[in-house]
């Protein structure tokens, strides 16, 4: 079935529901029998008691249904959060859609972080915002426990999930692409990232400076003060909220630059692997100078036409003969970045001494803190090394970008379902809330937890389903986007959804009793974060530890809140 006849037709069922009543069996009526004759024992049988009449829960927005039992609460968090689901659906397909037409930037760094995190955001918002501070205090509870769980969720089973699904084999610490004859092997299987996503986790380590602020008064054992500590908190969660945005935008820029310069070491060390293998000799002495006699050769060997010049033309033959198969390399672009580096006269002609000065100077660049030797193993080392490193860096010139076929319908239809997903999650963010709320009541069972394990399935489903799927592709450039994407979310959850949260707490004048829940936050980011940050390549082992990681919350939080009383 489609989504939008689902949608339909669970509204329809829904409003059908909000207004079908039961009618109420009348205790003094004679019309019941029970077999008994003694009328006065009815009450012991078949009686509602006056309690079970008169209690009665609240209808949201006075028409949809709601009931004060556990199975028929745990039926409507199945479907409130089957339109959350919905809702974050549409949201996701909206952004995809504008961001094929306008691109990176604005729309990718600024736009999609905030749609996607709008779900968790909205019920955040109504937990905190319903009726008195009491009952404020009460359903915030839920607000908490979808950020955390949406947190470990992420950076747990689905992180290991993309892991096991995305997995190849593992060569000089590199995951090969599209092979993966190792199977299950703990070390030799496994996935790499480029290096903007460790950069992308290192941030998402950040994020969580707001978790420590608030914490300080339950670290500190400070009574006092703890309103204003919130308040720094907001603020300090606003202002990464606005960096994040802001590095969202121009990443596409910096990635850019990155690897132009990437691209630029690499002509530097092709050429040098180059003449080293054609050079009659040493490219430099046993001092580390510049082997002048054996450079000399090497200028008239590419100077064709003997003029004591490297044209233009000269020089491409030279790099078309080099043939830069590792990387996708423009050679009138390559043949400039030469000329640049060796043309100190400004003239568009390289003449031997600025040729021998520019293969010095590149030299090295290449040698870097080595010192003088006279092995010439260090070309090759920085051969490597660069190629490497611009393997991490994730060319994305090999992809062709199309046009989008008719643009304007393609923009009216990204709105729409963008409108939409935003209206969804605006009116059933508040019955969800209530539906968790009255669970709760109904079966004893914490709010946090139910919000912890159920929540995030609801509103963090379709994006998690969008990576593994993606990180089945089992290349590094979708592995590091999947795992960037994960850790983005993660980020905006820190800020976003914090910030909504914080605000709350502030404006409302709510307690703060939820330190077990954000130190649960702050381990599994920290952990997940220096380990994105100190590692590109991750082995298959490494989805067990984060597997780990979940069911060890859950534990944390129910030890410290209901065993120590820590809150």
């Amino acid at each position: 079935m489609r989504p939008g006849r689902s949608l339909l037709t669970v509204i329809f069922f829904l409003i059908f529901c909000g207004l079908t009543y039961g009618r109420f069996i009348n205790d003094q009526s004679d019309l019941i029998s029970d077999g008994v004759d003694n009328p006065s024992r009815v009450s012991n049988y078949l009686r509602l008691s006056a309690g079970a009449e008169t209690e009665a829960c609240e209808q949201t927005y006075g028409f949809l249904p709601c009931t004060s039992t556990g199975l028929g609460n745990f039926f409507l968090i199945l479907v409130y959060g089957y339109l959350m689901y919905l809702a974050a659906t549409y949201l996701s397909g909206g952004s995809e859609l504008l961001l094929e037409i306008l691109g990176p930037g604005l729309i990718g760094g600024l736009l999609l972080p905030i749609l996607g995190a709008l779900p968790d955001a909205m019920l955040i918002l109504v937990s905190g915002l319903s009726g008195t501070p009491e009952t404020a205090q009460s359903q915030v509870s839920v607000g908490m426990g979808l950020l955390a769980g949406s947190t470990v969720m992420l950076l747990t089973v689905i992180w290991g999930t993309c892991i096991i699904v995305g997995k190849c084999d593992i060569e000089n610490h590199i995951a090969i692409d599209s092979r993966d004859t190792k199977r299950f092997s703990l070390t030799g299987s496994g996935v790499t990232t480029d290096i903007w996503t460790s950069y992308a986790g290192i941030i998402m380590a950040v994020s969580v400076i707001p978790f420590i602020i608030v914490q300080l008064p339950q670290i500190l054992h400070i009574n006092s003060g703890r309103h204003l500590v919130v308040l720094i908190s907001l603020i300090v969660s606003v202002s990464l909220l606005i960096s994040y945005c802001l590095y969202q935008v121009f990443q596409p820029w910096v990635q850019r630059r990155r690897l132009a310069y990437a691209k630029h070491k690499h002509v530097i060390s092709g050429i040098l692997k180059h003449f080293k293998m054609r050079a009659l000799g040493k490219l430099a002495t046993e001092d580390g100078k510049p082997n002048l006699e054996v450079l000399t050769k090497l200028f008239n060997t590419i100077d064709d036409n003997q003029d004591g010049h490297l044209s233009h033309s000269e020089l491409r033959a030279l790099i078309v003969g080099i043939q830069f198969n590792e990387v996708n390399l423009d050679q009138n672009e390559a043949v400039e970045k030469v000329i640049r580096d060796f043309d100190t006269t400004l003239d568009s002609k390289v003449d031997l001494n600025e040729f021998i000065a520019g293969i010095t100077k590149w030299l090295d660049e290449a040698k870097g803190s080595r010192g003088h030797s006279g092995s010439m193993k260090y070309i090759d080392e920085f051969h490597n090394k660069t190629k490497r490193e611009h393997d991490l860096l994730g060319d994305q010139s090999d992809e062709v970008v199309e046009g989008v076929e008719n643009a304007r319908r393609t923009t009216i239809k990204a709105v729409l379902m963008l409108l939409l997903g935003t209206l969804i999650a605006a009116a059933f963010a508040d019955p969800l809330v209530d539906a968790v709320d009255n669970f709760s009541s109904a079966t004893s069972i914490p709010t946090f937890f139910i919000s912890f394990i159920a929540l995030p399935l609801a509103t963090n489903s379709s994006e998690a389903v969008s990576a593994i799927i993606f990180a089945t592709r089992k290349k590094m450039r979708s592995a590091s986007l999947t795992f960037s994407e994960l850790y983005g979310a993660v980020t905006m959850n820190n800020v976003l959804c914090l910030s909504v949260f914080l605000a709350l707490v502030y404006v409302r004048g709510l307690n703060w009793n939820f330190s077990a829940e954000v130190l649960v936050i702050l381990i599994v980011c920290v952990v997940m974060g220096i380990f994105a940050s100190l590692r590109t390549t991750f082995p298959l082992w490494t989805s067990f530890l984060a597997f780990a990681l979940y069911p060890l919350s859950l534990a944390l939080v129910y030890v410290l809140d209901y065993v120590f009383g820590w809150s």
